[in-house]
C-alpha cells in the first residue's frame, strides 16, 4: 500500500518514521493526507471519524471554510514581518477580555514554549527556585516539565526523560493530583523556596482526569498562604469547554495562565500571560527574557481571530451533549458485555480507561490496561474511527460532528467492545 511505502521513506528520515513520539504506534501509524468536517482520509484513500482533532485545536472541525478563508487572505498579505502586527493585537484582546485572570500576556510558538516562559517568569518575579507539578501532569517537552509526566513519557513507559541534568530536576517537587495532603507536605518542607504551582485544572494528558472537591481552590489557597504562584496549565482547557477558560468556569484566578491548540485554529501557538505585575517583568520592560522568531506571525493570529470570532457565537452544549451521549452508549455497552472499564469524561472531552476503578490520579491512571486499549484502537481504526492511539490521551468532540458520525461511532464499539 502507498501509506507503507511512504512510511519506510519516512522511517529513513525521522527517528521511528515520526517527528512526535506519540504519532507512532506499531505496526505503522496512519498517514492522513487530507481532513474536512469530522473526518479525515489516509494517503491510501480511507475515510475517518476523527476524535482525536489534531490533539484537540480543531474544535471546529478540519477545513473550517471561514479560516480556511483568513489563512488564505494572509498568505496573500505575507507569513513573516518579524515586527508587531494588527493580527496579533486583535486576537490578544479577544483572549484578554474572554479570560478574566489574563491581563497582560505573550503569545509564543507552541504550548511547550508557554510553560517553559512561564516557569521562568514564575521564578524571576518570586526569586525561589522550586516549582511544584503534578505526578502525571504533562507540561510540554522541555527540561523543568519532564519530570514524572504524562502524554507519550507514559506511553512508552519513560517517566522523565535522558539528558535531563540532575541540578534542573532537584528544582522540580512533585505532588499528588487530587491529594491535597501531599502538596500541603511539600510546602510545609520548602514552602519559602517554592517559586510556583503548576497544573492542568483538568488533566488531560493522562487521559481525561477531573479535579475533585476543593482540590483547586486548595491550590489556590497555598500558594497565597506562602507567596507563591499559581500557574493554571490551559493549553487544552482554554476555550475548548465555553469561550473562557476552565478556570473562569470553577471561579478560580491564578497569576498566570499557558494557552496554546484551540487559540491558535491549528496553526502553531502558545501563549501565556496573567497578572500585569508579574508580566511586566518580561523583556524589555523586566528582566526575565523571552523570544521568538515566529512569536505572534500574521498567519497563525489569522487562524486564531477566524477560529475565536466563531467560537464566541457557539452553543457548546452541542459538543457537550454529543460526548455526554456517546459516554452514555458507551457506559450502556461496557455494562453489557461486561468489561472492566470506566470513563471519564469532561463537558467534549473523554477517555475510556480499561480499570474497574475509578481513575483520579496517577496512580490510578497507570493501573488501567493499555494493552487492551492498545487492541481497541486498532480494531476502532479498522472500523474507520480515529482515537489519539494511548490509553493516556485524550478524545474530542468537534462542532463538526453529526448525528451520523454518532451512530457509526456508537455501532463500531458495539463490536469491538463485544469481541473484546
Amino acid at each position: 500500500m502507498r501509506s507503507t511505502k511512504l512510511f519506510k521513506e519516512a522511517q529513513e528520515l525521522f527517528p521511528m518514521g515520526v517527528n512526535s513520539p506519540v504519532r507512532y504506534y506499531s505496526p505503522e501509524p496512519v498517514m492522513f493526507q487530507q481532513a474536512h468536517g469530522s473526518k479525515a482520509i489516509d494517503v491510501n484513500g480511507k475515510e475517518y471519524i476523527d476524535y482525536s482533532l489534531g490533539f484537540g485545536p480543531m474544535i471546529l472541525g478540519h477545513a473550517d471554510p471561514v479560516v480556511s478563508n483568513y489563512i488564505k487572505s494572509q498568505v496573500d498579505k505575507g507569513i513573516l514581518f518579524g515586527s508587531i502586527s494588527e493580527n496579533e493585537i486583535r486576537l490578544g484582546t479577544i483572549i484578554k477580555n474572554a479570560v478574566g485572570s489574563i491581563e497582560k500576556l505573550r503569545f509564543t510558538n507552541s504550548g511547550t514554549e508557554a510553560t517553559m516562559h512561564a516557569i521562568r517568569l514564575a521564578r524571576g518575579f518570586t526569586g525561589k527556585k522550586y516549582i511544584v507539578k503534578m505526578e502525571g501532569g504533562y507540561h510540554g517537552a522541555h527540561d523543568y516539565a519532564l519530570i514524572k509526566s504524562g502524554s507519550g513519557t507514559m506511553t512508552f513507559g519513560v517517566p522523565s526523560s535522558a539528558g535531563i541534568p540532575d541540578d534542573v530536576s532537584k528544582t522540580v517537587l512533585v505532588g499528588q493530583y487530587n491529594n491535597i495532603e501531599s502538596i500541603e507536605k511539600i510546602f510545609s518542607e520548602h514552602g519559602d523556596d517554592i517559586a510556583a504551582i503548576i497544573t492542568e485544572p483538568v488533566l488531560g494528558n493522562m487521559g481525561v482526569i477531573n479535579p475533585e472537591k476543593d482540590f483547586l481552590k486548595s491550590l489556590r489557597e497555598i500558594t497565597e498562604k506562602y507567596s507563591s504562584l499559581l500557574i493554571f496549565d490551559e493549553v487544552i482547557t482554554g476555550f475548548r469547554f465555553g469561550f473562557k477558560g476552565y478556570q473562569d468556569i470553577v471561579g478560580i484566578k491564578p497569576d498566570l495562565t499557558t494557552m496554546g491548540k484551540i487559540i491558535g485554529g491549528g496553526a502553531p501557538v502558545g501563549m501565556f500571560g496573567g497578572r500585569g505585575d508579574i508580566m511586566d517583568h518580561i523583556a524589555p520592560m523586566g528582566n526575565v527574557y523571552e523570544a521568538g522568531t515566529f512569536s505572534g506571525n500574521p498567519l497563525t493570529m489569522a487562524a486564531g481571530m477566524a477560529t475565536m470570532e466563531q467560537l464566541k457565537g457557539k452553543d457548546y452544549s452541542l459538543v457537550d451533549n454529543y460526548a455526554g451521549r456517546l459516554e452514555k452508549e458507551l457506559n450502556s455497552l461496557i455494562s453489557e458485555y461486561h468489561i472492566d472499564a470506566t470513563i471519564n469524561r469532561c463537558h467534549s472531552m473523554f477517555q475510556l480507561f480499561f480499570n474497574m476503578g475509578k481513575v483520579t490520579d496517577y496512580n490510578t491512571a497507570i493501573a488501567s490496561d493499555a494493552g487492551k486499549f492498545t487492541k481497541m484502537f486498532h480494531m476502532l481504526l479498522d472500523k474507520g474511527i480515529f482515537f489519539p492511539p494511548s490509553q493516556f490521551e485524550t478524545e474530542f468532540v468537534s462542532f463538526a460532528h453529526s448525528e451520523g458520525d454518532l451512530e457509526k461511532t456508537v455501532n463500531a464499539f458495539s463490536s469491538v467492545l463485544k469481541c473484546l
